[in-house]
């Protein structure tokens, strides 16, 4: 069983999609980070 998840997540700036459809979970004890270009 996942501690967090995400479906469908979708963030724009503007007119640019930066992320598209995102779907994760994160369970305990994990540790995620999403980077972009710039880092």
């Amino acid at each position: 069983m996942a501690d967090v998840r995400v479906e469908s997540l979708t963030k724009r700036f503007g007119k640019v999609v930066a992320v598209d459809h995102v779907s994760f979970e994160v369970k305990d004890g994990e540790f995620v980070c999403l980077l972009g270009p710039s880092g």
